[in-house]
């Protein structure tokens, strides 16, 4: 950051991020330089980043200067170091006071963490942020519980608290155009091809957004169909993030239909009680790796003794695989796989999600990596 003196606070972005990066990594990483008091994570247009403060400037100096440029791990995961004295982006700031006047609603924006010049302040201490002078903070906001999104009468999803609790699963703001205040909960899907397209394979690929509630195909339009999301927030999600995506050969038109809901019957499949539902826990993490279709998928549930030829095996029907790795993370297996384009993998996905594999039930989504 030109312009910026040395001071306690590092801004640190990581590149070619092939594993998970936690708080708890990151202060092992940075700690034999000095005592670190608080850390910060989020994700920006430059990647995954964290702001960590020091105890004293000579230590985030000498942090700076010993680690920047090398990898947490071998061959990737690559540190970049600068100082920094800005905690909240500017454009979120922006942002926020340009919803204010437009809407003139009170927007909360109590996210996890607040910069002021001199000082980081941590509200929470979880696995996106971390005060290690004060222990004692919440794991989450108190006194404030989610607002369920409701599928049928008495059938509640676990969701985000509110919009600054899910802008804060995005790293302090919401993507670009993603306003959070979108209320509609069922999506009209067309252009589908009718020859390939099934509800479980239209399950597969919506999920990745958000819970499913139901899934109907039109009997008059053959490739449209309808898709009743958890809430309206995640319906948003999945229509800003598949809309001109192909699939099958067909660029999908993704809109929100006029129909609140997707009324139950033998021409509907329900998945209100699915256990595939990815959005049952863990939302705030899930709602980090959301992204249009890419390149290369994630596949994660593996069985222990899997080879990187079995993972090849599963889905190279699906399209042109221009490379793979089969790694462990905390003691499971798991592997990505690149394809051609990103079309290739989208068909991969929504065919193999889910399916067996060694006789383990595989999950597959969207990597945000654009090599291995």
């Amino acid at each position: 950051m030109v312009g910026v003196q040395p001071n306690r606070i590092l801004l640190v972005t990581v590149h070619h991020m092939l594993y998970p990066i936690t708080v708890d990594v990151l202060h092992q990483v940075f700690s034999p330089y000095g005592f670190v008091e608080k850390i910060v994570t989020f994700q920006k247009s430059a990647g995954f980043q964290a702001l960590i403060q020091y105890q004293a400037q000579p230590c985030a100096a000498s942090a700076r200067t010993s680690l920047q440029g090398r990898n947490i791990y071998d061959g990737c995961c690559q540190l970049d170091i600068q100082f920094s004295k800005y905690a909240l982006p500017l454009a979120y700031i922006l942002h926020f006071i340009v919803t204010f006047l437009v809407s003139r609603v009170v927007v909360s924006i109590d996210c996890s963490f607040i910069f002021s010049l001199e000082e980081l302040q941590v509200n929470y201490n979880n696995d996106r942020s971390r005060d290690y002078t004060n222990p004692n903070l919440p794991s989450e906001q108190k006194g404030r519980l989610p607002h369920p999104g409701y599928g049928d009468a008495g059938v509640a999803y676990p969701q985000m608290a509110n919009t600054s609790a899910i802008a804060a699963a995005f790293g302090g703001g919401l993507p670009p155009g993603i306003t959070g205040t979108n209320d509609r909960c069922t999506i009209l899907v067309s252009n589908l091809n009718t020859d390939s397209v099934d509800e479980d394979k239209l399950f597969n690929l919506f999920s990745l957004y958000g819970n499913i509630v139901r899934i109907k195909l039109l009997r008059n339009k053959p490739d449209h169909a309808l898709v009743q999301m958890g809430d309206g927030f995640q319906a948003e999600l999945a229509v800003h993030f598949l809309k001109g995506a192909m699939l099958f050969g067909k660029r999908l038109e993704v809109n929100y239909s006029k129909h609140p809901n997707i009324t139950p019957g033998t021409d509907s499949h329900d998945y209100v009680n699915s256990n595939l539902n990815r959005f049952n826990r863990n939302a705030a993490k899930n709602y980090r790796y959301c992204c249009s279709p890419t390149k290369m998928i994630h596949l994660s549930t593996l069985p222990q003794d899997v080879t990187e030829e079995e993972v090849v095996n599963h889905v190279q029907e699906h399209g042109a695989i221009l490379n793979t790795k089969v790694f462990e993370m905390n003691g499971k297996k798991q592997a990505l796989v690149q394809f051609e384009n990103e079309e290739e993998a989208a068909e991969a996905l929504v065919c193999k999600h889910a399916t067996s594999l060694g006789g383990s039930i595989i999950r597959i989504s969207f990597s945000q990596l654009q090599t291995i």
